[in-house]
């Protein structure tokens, strides 16, 4: 899973990184409402969590423009404004929740939990052979027993389980993985397949490489 925060304080942002981390995914940060829509168009997340008050174009602005570009991603809009009209305004925006500041990072992180599971609804479990991945719990088990994966892991394996037979990209996955200002290169891609195979050796599940393009999990 990857996160988008787009906050202005300092001191906030990096609580809401250290928490992201914590919980196992993958944030992006944006400072200011410009860059927040920039990355919003040219990169894919699974979540947006969105300061009202953001300089140069505030947090109801970068959401409006969201969902006229239909994107479904679900967003926490957070403010400091805690008045009823506010809470309608922001929703009527297209926000899928409100939190207002000052706020408990332990109900952030529920809240965050919660429109992720949402949003995977009917298809938390993955399962291939003798693999199986519960993207809500963020858990994998081969054979029936726990499967330790790193957070990287398990994105690729997630998204390798979700194409099943079908070529996943090494753009695709290196967009998954690197963070805003460092991007990571394909050599990185390429270990994380050569640790991923041998945690999965004689489960008879296959990672094939296709030369120039990406790797597909065999059906």
């Amino acid at each position: 899973m990857r996160i988008l925060y787009a906050e202005d304080d300092d001191d906030l942002g990096y609580a809401l990184g250290l928490m992201l981390e914590k919980l196992g995914y993958k944030a992006d940060h944006a400072r200011e409402g410009r860059e927040a829509d920039l990355m919003l168009r040219t990169q894919s997340y699974d979540l947006l969590i969105l300061d009202w008050g953001l300089p140069y174009l505030d947090g109801i602005e970068v959401l409006r423009r969201l969902r006229a570009r239909a994107q479904t991603l679900p967003v926490i809009l957070l403010t400091a404004k805690d008045e009823v009209e506010d809470r309608v305004r922001g929703l009527d925006a297209g926000a899928d929740d409100y939190l207002a500041k000052p706020f408990a990072m332990s109900e952030l992180a529920a809240r965050v939990r919660a429109l992720l599971r949402r949003g995977n609804a009917g298809s938390a479990l993955l399962q291939h052979a003798h693999l199986c991945l519960d993207t809500a719990a963020r858990t994998a088990q081969l054979a029936g027993q726990p499967l330790a994966l790193t957070a990287r892991e398990f994105v690729l394996l997630e998204r390798l389980l979700l194409q099943v037979g079908k070529v996943v990209s090494k753009r695709e996955l290196v967009d998954r993985f690197s963070d805003w200002d460092h991007e990571l290169g394909d050599n990185a891609i390429e270990v994380a397949i050569f640790r991923l195979r041998r945690k999965l050796q004689g489960a008879g599940i296959v990672i094939t490489t296709v030369r120039s393009l990406g790797y597909r999990m065999e059906a």
